[in-house]
């Protein structure tokens, strides 16, 4: 006897063996038990999850002379005959799908069944008819002669046009569940006496993608080897990776140990895994990760913002990929590399680069204190630190030195700015705003070009948060803002403080204020203790690149004429 594939093997012969589609199985059988059916159904789904095991089985039960419990009873000259019966009629719209084949049809339609109840028609792939096909099926569908029974299947339902869908009862089935898929090829390999490890059907069942008939496709490959099937006989075939060597990958991101990284991604891309692969089972345990941040199952890892960047990162590369020649792996492995030493500027999701509003902020005394240990967030150039306590405060804060200037602390503006932000008082300064950079035009035309791309993303009474596009400009207008707030106060005879940031640390401060929202946690306004018209303090540091540049471009603009 020749070798039948598992799928074919293992084909449902019951309602009650279909796996993952208990709502749709009970519909039929509920048909048949009560003789109430329609005349034309349409299964959808994807593939390999039951569609036309129970088209069938639907088939076969409406004929039999004797169901029991709305299943066939596999006895009766009607079942025992089921695959020779010619009242059957199985047609395969894929390569059966123009209007003369539907025209055939419909003639034979007229027929009375030969030795059943019904003649029942099974038409797969529905949706690769012609639109002219379609058509003629249109009037046959929707008044059929009572011996007639049309049952549709399709893995793409949005091309079945709406006259078809509208004459036919619809049951959609649904990817069936990893549990039921690993718990039917257990018990498959059990009656083959196939050896494999648990770990190995779960891969088996993911890479699947809830369908029964890859999943058995799988195995009856992996079978052929004649020895006992395990995770790394899965990966290695398919070129696929385990989950645990992603938990890996992410382990190691949490230690932030680069070494050890490069070591990793290497011997993945060596094991030849496909890298879309590797990005959507990276991508899928970095969406568990980040929900076991948010349950609170995860407090010491990587933080809840990196990992949402990284997963964004990631989904971008696929599409990149087929854009550039290079090794697709070398973009993934530079865009993971990147996540490693989070204390860099390049990954905003880091909570040491901005104030943990939890602790500072919101303290009952209203009390402020600023970490300025590391200030690349705030876009500001060389500093170096000043302290100042103001007695007749409560605050204390640390200040910062720049050519001579004390300059704010950025958190404290952006909290602040947050504490008593609306959004009325953000579109009146607006317009405040672009009046005031135009008039700059005749009056200083070295700070108009400084703020002229500048926007209004926030604002309250006194403060406001500006972005420009230009890294390099958010630090020159930081550096010299006294002339900035002296030049607006004369312009409209209002006192507003404010600061720049680029577009990504606005992004993270956004984010970062909804969180807090969520968590009810409330930004605290504390009064800044920052005299511009004092005299200036003494520095000799000499300038960066980057404030050279500025003079070189826009001339020195930090004193006020």
């Amino acid at each position: 006897m020749s070798y039948k594939v598992l799928y074919r093997k293992y084909r449902p012969d019951s309602f009650d063996n279909v796996v993952g589609q208990k709502y749709t199985v009970d519909m039929l059988k509920n048909a048949v038990i009560t003789g109430k059916h329609a005349h034309a159904y349409i299964f959808t789904g994807p593939r390999g999850t039951g569609k036309t095991s129970c088209a069938k089985l639907f088939a076969k039960a409406l004929n039999c002379d004797s169901p029991i419990d709305g299943n066939p009873c596999g006895n009766c000259i009607s079942c025992s005959n089921f695959i020779d019966n010619p009242d059957i009629i199985e047609l395969d719209a894929a390569s059966n799908n123009g209007v003369d084949q539907i025209r055939d049809l419909i003639d034979s339609v007229r027929l009375v069944p030969s030795n059943s109840k019904y003649k029942i028609y099974i038409i797969d792939e529905v949706h690769m008819l012609s639109t002219s096909a379609f058509n003629a099926l249109l009037l046959t569908l929707e008044e059929p002669p009572e011996h007639v029974v049309f049952i549709l299947a399709t893995t793409d339902i949005q091309k079945v046009p709406i006259t078809i869908l509208s004459r036919c009862q619809r049951f959609d089935f649904k990817p069936i569940s990893k549990e039921d898929i690993i718990n039917r090829l257990r018990y498959i390999c059990d009656t083959e006496d196939i050896k494999a490890d648990d770990d190995a059907l779960s891969e088996i069942a993911v890479l699947s993608s809830g369908g029964m008939r890859d999943a058995l496709g799988m195995l009856d490959q992996l079978s052929c080897e004649g020895e006992s099937i395990t995770l790394d006989l899965v990966t290695s075939y398919f070129g696929t990776i385990s989950n645990s060597k992603i938990m890996d990958v992410i382990h190691t991101l949490e230690d932030n140990d680069s070494n050890k990284l490069i070591k990793l991604l290497e011997d993945i891309k060596a094991s030849g895994v496909n890298y879309s692969v590797l990005v959507e089972k990276m991508v899928s345990c970095l969406r568990d990760y980040a929900i076991d941040i948010k349950s609170g199952k995860v407090n010491n890892g990587i933080d809840f913002d990196s990992v949402i960047n990284l997963i964004f990162d990631l989904n971008e590369s696929l599409s990149n990929t087929s854009n550039v020649k290079i090794d697709p792996f070398i973009l993934i492995e530079v865009i993971i590399l990147k996540y490693v030493n989070r204390d860099e500027k390049y990954f905003p999701g880091n909570k040491q680069q901005s104030v943990d509003f939890n602790s500072d902020v919101i303290s009952n005394d209203n009390k402020y204190i600023s970490e300025v240990d590391d200030l690349k967030a705030s876009n500001v150039p060389k500093i170096k630190e000043l302290d100042s306590t103001d007695n007749n405060s409560k605050s204390t804060q640390k200040e910062v030195v720049i050519n001579n200037k004390i300059v704010f602390d950025t958190d404290l503006r952006i909290s602040n700015c947050f504490s008593e932000a609306d959004k009325s008082k953000k579109e009146s300064l607006i317009t405040l705003w672009n009046d005031f950079v135009s008039s700059l035009k005749k009056s200083d035309k070295k700070v108009y070009a400084l703020l002229s791309d500048t926007v209004i993303q926030a604002a309250s009474d006194k403060y406001a948060i500006i972005t420009s596009k230009i890294d390099s400009t958010n630090e020159l207008i930081n550096g010299s803002i006294d002339v900035v707030e002296s030049l607006f106060r004369k312009f409209n005879n209002n006192t507003y403080r404010f600061v720049a940031l680029n577009e990504d640390s606005w992004k993270n401060e956004v984010k970062k204020y909804r969180e807090n929202v969520k968590n009810k946690i409330k930004y605290i306004y504390v009064e800044e203790n920052i005299d511009y018209e004092s005299e200036e303090v003494v520095d000799n540091t000499p300038k960066s690149d980057i404030e050279q540049l500025g003079e070189d471009v826009f001339g020195s603009i930090l004193k006020v004429e």
